[in-house]
């Protein structure tokens, strides 16, 4: 009777034993997830794009999500509220996908394709593609970012075509929260700001200098001074100041 006693404790003891270093290695084997979901909501004192305000000079609220796979392919939507009008309603929402990766040691290309749509828009036709690709990579300190966009001729543009070149650049200061960043674009066709003024110059730059900060957590706050070249519209193409808080997950 004891020895079967011994016995069953011995067994049990294994047992347990087994189960206890089982147990991490089934933990230690899962994989990892191949699939990144980010996002942001984010209120703006100004929605800006490319230099010209699309929301007439007043706050909007924003917001996206991304789904990104390990092999850098990804997709996603943004959207943005604007000023409200019969053409393109009062949002705009983004839809795209893509490709991002490194090429080269810190180097990095990112490519695909956008579509504006304008879902509250009932006059007329309002949405349009426009691929797009961007190479980045640091120098010295700095962070630098070229990218290109070009919309074919569409109806919504009028049968007319656009191209945007642009350059990003980036530099966090040591030792704080802040990065102070610069921008500068040039725009060939019928979205030049000079023509969404009324003008009819269809090239144009852009430009903005500004800085970011994170707060505390997933909050962050950005502020730029942003402005074109070409006519002066208040609330359009006129120089502003614009602030955006941000919560990113």
């Amino acid at each position: 009777m004891l020895t079967s006693i011994r016995g069953l404790v011995a067994a049990s003891l294994f047992a347990a034993t087994a189960l206890a270093t089982a147990t991490p290695a089934l933990a230690d084997d899962e994989p990892a997830s191949e699939i990144t979901v980010t996002g942001n909501v984010a209120l703006t004192t100004d929605y800006r794009f490319r230099g010209v305000s699309l929301s007439a000079g007043d706050p909007a609220i924003q917001g996206g999500i991304t789904v990104t796979h390990a092999s850098g392919f990804y997709v996603g939507t943004w959207s943005s509220s604007i000023a409200s009008s019969d053409v393109y309603g009062g949002q705009e929402l983004d839809l795209f996908g893509g490709w991002s990766g490194e090429v080269a040691s810190g180097l990095t290309v990112d490519a695909g394709l956008l579509y504006y749509v304008y879902p509250g828009g009932h006059v007329g036709d309002a949405n349009y593609f426009e691929p797009y690709a961007s190479i980045a990579g640091a120098v010295g300190p700095a962070k630098v970012k070229v990218g290109v966009a070009y919309a074919w001729d569409q109806n919504s543009l009028g049968d007319d075509d656009n191209l945007y070149v642009y350059s990003n650049l980036d530099v966090g200061i040591p030792n704080t929260p802040l990065t102070v960043s610069a921008h500068l674009g040039y725009t060939d066709g019928v979205l030049a700001p000079a023509i969404l003024a009324g003008g009819t110059d269809d090239s144009g730059i852009d430009w903005s200098i500004g800085a970011s900060a994170t707060l505390f957590g997933p909050l962050s706050l950005g502020v730029s001074y942003i402005g074109v070249d070409g006519p002066s519209v208040d609330g359009l193409t006129d120089d502003a100041v614009v602030a955006t808080l941000t919560a990113s997950f």
